[in-house]
């Protein structure tokens, strides 16, 4: 089971290391939506089909892209204290709480009682771009204004439908009107269901202009969340990114007993986090409860007049409390506290054993710095 779970630990590293540049075989590097497939499925907002593809000409379903538009924004674990009814939905269906925050954040309009959401209906283009601009503070501009916007580039500007005319011209002036670069002519189509390419690319837009111009409710959910907890010193924070710099060191409790006298090199370990980590300015940068995984990296005896214990840590990965896993490499050479007459014994007269209690408190050397978004402590590639 040791050596089972040993491989398990191999190949998950083994994975995060070597993943390719690109996932999907159907769709290639000069793909027009390439960069923002790649990115948004590295961030789990979109996923690709069992087979491994991605069928970026597929289209999408009202509810999967309320799930998505969530995801994108980082609120998959907001509370909604009153949801809303819908004819066609119940609370056990698979998106029903991704629709009910996207009703809270003002990315869809509340229905009139009785009304349905059409879940498993295609979102249409002008659906997509729509939540993509309620998402985000705007100015506000006239139908007259919005209507001339879209003429000067767009050949269906006229039949642009009317409840659809503004957030089509917010769209445009913010540069967020995605449309195909191989078409011939420029058109809104406004009424044509998204594709799965069209809708990662509406979602890439939308998370970067709600980083700068967040609507009200998102700008309270997307503020850097703060608490008290480890100070991690030299832990830096520019916009809404915070850094633990390579070289930190951050307490994690382990889960198992580890010894100098009886483990063996290659055994695997878990740790926690039993506090959060945080910024001089109490950002958290790692919440408490993460799960820290690895293996012993260097395991020696202590034996008398030859050597002192040698137990060193080896970590790979963590979980964090957003159920994400990510790499997190760092080593923890354990060592006992010593005055310095038993530091000038053990130097003389060698054979120090070395063990950690279940609950024991480590210190870990981070290899690599992490980069951590602290609005929704996503851990940053």
């Amino acid at each position: 089971m040791k050596n089972l779970m040993k491989g398990l630990l191999t190949l998950a590293v083994a994975a995060f290391a070597l993943t390719p540049a690109f996932a999907y075989p159907d769709v290639s590097p000069n793909h027009w939506a390439a960069p923002q497939i790649k990115l948004l499925s590295e961030q789990g907002v979109v996923v690709g089909y069992p087979d491994g593809t991605f069928k970026p000409d597929e289209n999408v379903t009202r509810a999967e892209f309320a799930s998505m538009a969530i995801k994108a924004l980082g609120q998959e674990h907001a509370q909604v204290a009153q949801p809303v009814n819908f004819t066609d939905i119940t609370p056990d269906f698979w998106a029903y709480d991704a629709i009910q925050k996207a009703l809270y954040f003002d990315l869809i309009s509340c229905p009139a009682s009785g009304q349905p959401f059409r879940p498993e209906d295609s979102v249409s283009r002008a659906e997509s771009l729509s939540v993509a601009v309620n998402a985000l503070t705007t100015e506000q501009i006239s139908v007259q204004k919005a209507r001339e916007v879209l003429a000067r580039k767009y050949a269906d500007a006229a039949i642009v439908p009317e409840w659809f005319i503004i957030p089509a011209g917010k769209a445009e002036i913010l540069e967020m009107l995605v449309v195909i670069p191989s078409a011939e002519k420029v058109r809104v189509e406004a009424d044509r269901p998204a594709t799965r390419a069209e809708v990662t690319a509406i979602l890439f837009n939308m998370m970067e202009q709600a980083k700068l111009n967040p609507n009200a409710k998102l700008a309270e959910a997307m503020r850097k969340k703060t608490g008290e907890g480890y100070v991690v010193e030299g832990a830096t924070v520019q916009g809404s990114i915070g850094t633990i710099p390579a070289g930190s060191l951050v307490p994690v409790v382990l889960t198992d007993y580890a010894s100098s006298q009886t483990s063996q090199a290659g055994e695997l370990f878990t740790a926690h986090a039993a506090q959060n980590f945080i910024t001089k300015e109490k950002f958290i940068l790692v919440r408490e409860g993460a799960t820290l995984k690895g293996q012993l990296l260097d395991v020696r005896k202590g034996q008398w007049f030859v050597r002192n214990g040698v137990l060193v840590l080896d970590n790979a990965l963590i979980t964090t409390t957003n159920d994400q896993t990510t790499r997190f490499t760092g080593v923890a050479e354990i060592c006992k506290d010593r005055n310095w007459f038993m530091k000038f014994v053990r130097t003389v007269f060698k054979g120090e054993k070395l063990d950690v209690k279940p609950t024991s408190t480590v210190y870990l050397k981070l290899l690599k710095p992490v980069k951590v978004d602290l609005t929704n402590g996503w851990i940053l590639e």
